[in-house]
Order: structure tokens, then sequence, then C-alpha cells
């Protein structure tokens, strides 16, 4: 009787999460007579066979050339795409696993997979000396710049008086240079505010 009321609910025993990948099989061995494809310029028509005489037909977009099932979202793109600008490889992969962003395959970010992920959607690398061109500074540089702390620095951006962009959490501040002239800034670090940089002070900061 167990067995005649789980084929009564073919979903619940498929989606069972005690369900093998070898168990899927079987069931479909037992519930599929046979599958006839056709195979067209950008579909595949499928037909199913089901035991007992019943049939399903099907219609199955075909992959395009370099495609597979596995996709990352587009916000992940964007956001790889953002980061390159600003970092290498090796430090665009601690960004995302800080994030829980996973991979197409649910893996977490290495190097390498961030590398395969920019050449596959074609994101160019991140090449030494091109913020610099754009007159960009991270936080570190930014501080060396000013004479202070980095936590001065991030003291300075909370407080909007100076401005800065971030990606996403986790990601450099990006701070324009011509920002770091402004009067403000320099009338703010002269007055003792924000905060100096105190030597007893440690930073968990990467940027």
């Amino acid at each position: 009787m167990a067995l005649m009321a789980l084929a009564s609910d073919l979903p619940a025993l498929w989606n069972d999460p005690a369900a093998s990948v070898e168990t899927r099989k079987r069931i479909l061995r037992a519930a599929i007579k046979e599958i006839i494809v056709t195979v067209e310029i950008r579909r595949l028509q499928l037909v199913l066979h089901w035991q007992g005489g019943d049939h399903t037909r099907l219609e199955v977009l075909k992959n395009r050339s370099g495609q597979n099932r596995y996709k990352t979202d587009v916000a992940t793109e964007q956001l790889v795409r953002e980061l390159a600008r600003l970092l290498p490889d090796h430090s665009i992969a601690p960004v995302l696993n800080r994030l829980g962003i996973r991979s197409a395959r649910g893996q977490t970010w290495t190097q390498l997979r961030v590398r395969n992920f920019r050449g596959a959607h074609h994101i160019p690398v991140y090449r030494e000396g091109e913020r610099a061109e754009r007159r960009e500074l991270v936080l570190h540089e930014a501080a060396i710049r000013l004479d202070v702390s980095k936590m001065t620095v991030v003291r300075l951006i909370r407080d909007g008086l100076l401005p800065a962009k971030q990606v996403c959490p986790g990601a450099p501040y990006v701070i324009r240079e011509d920002d770091l002239a402004r009067p403000t800034i320099r009338q703010a670090i002269a007055r003792g505010h924000p905060i100096s940089a105190d030597p007893r002070q440690k930073t968990l900061s990467l940027q």
C-alpha cells in the first residue's frame, strides 16, 4: 500500500531530500517507456512515452555555441565587472565570498574561478595603474596623500566630508584624487576631526 501511495504522488518521491541521483534514475526508467527527440535548428522537440500509454510533448531551446546549463545571474556579472576595474582576481574572490555569492555551480570563489568567469563574460583583467590614470584612489592611498590614518579617512567619508564610492560592502572605497584638495578636508584634519591615528589601534581593513 505504501508503494502504491508513492506511485500516486510521484513529485513527493522525486523531491524527497533522501532521494539520490541513482534513485531518480530508477524512477525515470520505471515511469518512462521511451523518449523520442526531433532535432531542429534552434530547439529540440521531445515526446515522452510513459508506461501505460500516455505521452507528453516538450520543447527545449538548444544552448548557443559556448553556452552551458550553468549560468550566473546578471547582478553577479555586473558586480565582477565593476570590481575588475579596481582589484586583481585574487582580491575579487574574497569580496564575493564575504558577500555570500556563489558561482553558477554553487561553489565559493577562487582566483582561478574569477579569472575563468571574466574570460567567459569578456571582462578585462585589472591592470596595475589604471586607477591612477582615472585619478582614483583607494583607502590606504588617500591616507598616504593626506598623511593620516586609514580610520581617519573612513571617518571623513562617513561624516560626509569626503565623497567616496563603494561598489558593494567589502569592496574598496574609491576616492577621486581631486576631492582630497577640498578645503573642508584640510580644515577637518587641522581641527583634529575626525579622529587621528592612535598607534595602539589596529584595523582589519583589507583595502
